[in-house]
């Protein structure tokens, strides 16, 4: 078991959703999970943590007041230990602040951006809340990849904002443009896939990746708990992969060792 107490700067090390029928979600990925839940409390907006085997994976809320109106979906959140530098850099490299950075009391700092060409994403900067317990465990966060039209701009941008070192992925064929970007001399920590006229009407974005040890029975557990499948399953260089749909909407990835 990966166990995780911390992530350097640049690393995916937290994943939430946004979900207007709160108990629909929670049915949805205790079945396909085993996730287990506490709830926050009102002061932090009924926050709620997502567990699995009694370790803190991700997070679930309802709306924000005022945002019912806006789909759900999973945010990923980059570590940074400054965020006041990521601000900055974020401003610099053609970024947009939608949320400046703020205090979680006694857990850490927020800020959420998007990026040049649309993407929104996270940074947190650790205090309690130190990111995801597990990391490529059953349940757990395990990839994430920003899906866009603006491969150029998008490699710029995030070059500036964590110093990436980007290693062309090769797919077979001009028609899949993969990078995958890595801190210092370490493995790969997330990814970039340049969209084609297949994702038609599809905005870019960031997607999230959970582990399970077994694709296809995950998958066989969907539609009974409320979900759909998108894509898949099907095989790839890194395991078997299949793009899912929780009841509310929000879309995520599935993928087995």
């Amino acid at each position: 078991m990966v166990v995780r107490s911390g992530y350097i700067d640049g690393e995916p090390c937290w994943a939430d959703v946004v979900a207007p029928d709160l108990p629909a979600a929670q049915h949805f990925y205790a079945a396909l999970f085993g996730w287990t839940y506490v709830d926050t409390g009102a002061d932090f907006g009924n926050y709620v943590m997502c567990c699995k085997d009694d370790r803190i994976v991700a997070g679930m809320s309802p709306p924000m007041p005022g945002s019912e109106q806006l789909p759900a979906a999973w945010s990923l959140y980059l570590m940074s230990h400054d965020l006041a530098d990521t601000a900055r850099r974020i401003d610099e490299h053609g970024g947009k602040l939608l949320v400046a950075p703020m205090e979680i009391p006694h857990n850490g700092r927020m800020l959420f951006a998007t990026d040049p060409s649309g993407a929104a994403f996270g940074a947190w900067e650790p205090g309690r809340h130190t990111g995801s317990q597990l990391f490529d465990e059953n349940g757990a966060l395990c990839w994430a990849e920003v899906n866009t039209r603006e491969p150029t701009v998008t490699d710029f941008f995030y070059h500036g904002l964590f110093g990436y070192r980007q290693t062309r992925i090769n797919g077979g064929g001009k028609r899949f443009d993969y990078s995958a970007w890595s801190l210092g001399d370490a493995d790969p920590v997330a990814g970039r896939l340049t969209m084609t006229e297949a994702w038609e009407g599809v905005p870019p974005h960031w997607m999230v990746y959970f582990a399970t040890d077994d694709t296809d029975r995950a998958v066989a557990r969907i539609a009974a708990a409320g979900g759909e499948v998108q894509h898949g399953p099907f095989d790839s260089p890194h395991g078997r992969i299949a793009v899912v749909v929780d009841p509310n909407g929000a879309v995520f990835t599935l993928i087995s060792r």
